[in-house]
């Protein structure tokens, strides 16, 4: 295995062995593009879970961070409504993108289209410590917009 490559063990559903596993547009690309394996239309302002019918198993340690299409968002105004969103080590099911119009056409969704990108990250586990009181900073509590434009 080459540096910086883990691998992720997929399987599809039988009805959808003529579709393309997920792929690299480009030797630089971040993530690799997922197809849908569903037809469905999209209205303005509806959202819906497509399926890509993919199954799999993700090395623990890690997760899948499914993404937006930058081009889709750009010309239709479709993106990944829980972006990212995320496939943990020990779910087994079918990977599906949750998809939004924010566009003012009804969106046609064809089975093979590139609908997402999906790209593998490590997981850092957290150990959380109750504390009384917690350091002073200069920022302190303030909040959105707090640091200026």
């Amino acid at each position: 295995m080459e540096k910086n490559k883990i691998s992720i063990y997929i399987s599809r559903s039988k009805e959808n062995e003529d579709l393309p596993l997920p792929k690299y547009a480009t030797e630089g690309s971040s993530g690799m593009d997922v197809v849908a394996a569903e037809e469905c239309v999209l209205q303005p302002g509806e959202w819906k879970a497509v399926g890509t019918g993919l199954f799999m198993e993700i090395p623990s340690g890690y997760e899948c961070q499914v993404r937006p299409r930058s081009g889709l968002a750009l010309r239709d105004g479709v993106t990944v409504l829980n972006a990212p969103g995320t496939v943990d080590s020990d779910y087994r099911g079918e990977v599906k993108v949750i998809l939004i119009n924010h566009g003012k056409q009804p969106f046609k969704i064809s089975r093979g289209d590139r609908i997402a990108q999906l790209v593998f990250a490590k997981v850092e586990k957290a150990e959380l410590h109750l504390k009384e009181e917690l350091t002073a900073t200069v920022r302190g509590s303030g909040g959105f917009g707090s640091t200026g434009k």
